[in-house]
């Protein structure tokens, strides 16, 4: 499966903003974003008048990097949001969201969404008892999402747990620490997803 690796903190210099891709090291004095603050690149510092499209691209690209999704798979989810009933851009932001590894992330069983991809990646959990390594699985309401037993004894997953039980989950969301176990109650609203995107924009780029 295709995927971006290349330095994640360069993306987050693009965008001008913290993307929190890297976990813990986006909390400390080594955040990219803190120590340099421009855009990568050779013109970097240079200041230039950004068009309506470029707006456009630019609420695109940083939503497309803040969920780790790439052009593609991007283009599919928003004409998968366009034909569902509702407005498009909360549809788009909601397919999002129900993504296994994000749902993973937003129960605290990974300090970023790189992490929480990688770790669904290796089987450790299973949604409904059975075993998911598909990061882009879409959770539907009524699944249960749980560290495999083996898992529990990996040192990095009784750390994350630990952590897990400290935080709260989204409102569309449940977590029972002593099971390791999170279950999706409801599906999220837009107030309850705390992107700072705004959607409206990437809808208004795809429908030129």
């Amino acid at each position: 499966m295709a995927r971006y690796i290349e330095a994640q903190c360069r993306l987050c210099r693009r965008e001008g903003m913290k993307l929190y891709l890297k976990g813990d090291r986006c909390y400390s004095g080594k955040c990219a974003v803190d120590r340099k603050g421009y855009a990568p690149g050779m013109h970097r510092q240079s200041r230039k008048k950004v068009s309506e499209y470029g707006m456009q691209l630019r609420e695109k690209q940083k939503t497309r990097r803040i969920y780790g999704v790439l052009e593609k798979q991007f283009r599919n989810y928003f004409e998968k949001a366009e034909r569902q009933k509702g407005i498009t851009g909360e549809n788009l932001l909601r397919l999002l969201e129900r993504r296994l590894d994000n749902v993973v992330y937003r129960l605290g069983l990974g300090s970023s969404r790189v992490e929480a991809r990688q770790l669904v990646r290796h089987g450790h959990f299973t949604v409904n008892g059975r075993r998911v390594n598909i990061p882009s699985y879409i959770t539907r309401v009524g699944d249960v999402i749980e560290v495999r037993e083996k898992s529990k004894e990996s040192i990095r997953l009784k750390e994350l747990m630990e952590r897990a039980a400290e935080k709260t989950p989204p409102p569309w969301l449940e977590y029972e620490a002593e099971q390791a176990r999170g279950r999706v109650i409801a599906l999220p609203a837009r107030d309850q997803i705390d992107v700072p995107v705004q959607e409206h924009l990437i809808v208004e780029l795809y429908s030129r």
